[in-house]
């Protein structure tokens, strides 16, 4: 499935479970103007072919005491494709880091980085990250202010 499959009733039935994932089905088919059994068709197809990754809490992770976030640029000394996976498959271990981003440019990956503070930072910084494979270089850039966040459910 890929986006040319997917019409105007399966985008409703995203962007309001983007809104509210737990609706149930009855609501959500009053809600995109088609009957239970059609609309329950075409979540369950959306969920098999791996549109629908999921359902899941979200969390606010200010109020969890997690506000302090750093972006960290990292060069790799090795840039063939098994230095790459290696690194892959280790940072995603590393629950403090949000997103990872292969980049294009004047460094290798950027990671978005939550901690509680400075000091719990700089201990998975140092102890963690600075520790991956084939880490050359990074560079920190602490958020002063998040100014906007959001899923792509503006997008559906």
């Amino acid at each position: 499935m890929d986006a040319s499959d997917i019409d105007r009733f399966d985008r409703a039935i995203l962007a309001e479970l983007a809104e509210d994932g737990r609706l149930s089905v009855t609501e959500l088919a009053s809600r995109i103007g088609l009957s239970k059994s059609p609309t329950q068709v075409r979540l369950r197809r959306l969920e098999r072919e791996g549109v629908i990754t999921g359902y899941r809490a979200m969390l606010d992770p200010i109020r969890l005491g997690l506000d302090h976030v750093a972006f960290v640029e990292v060069r790799l000394s090795d840039t063939r494709e098994r230095a790459l996976s290696e690194f892959n498959a280790a940072v995603s271990k590393i629950g403090e880091v949000e997103q990872c981003h292969m980049i294009a440019g004047n460094f290798d990956y950027l990671l978005k980085v939550r901690t509680q503070d400075m000091g719990a930072y700089r201990s998975v910084l140092g102890e963690r990250i600075s520790t991956l494979p084939h880490v050359a270089h990074t560079s920190t850039f602490v958020a002063m202010q998040s100014v906007k966040e959001s899923d792509i459910s503006g997008l559906v």
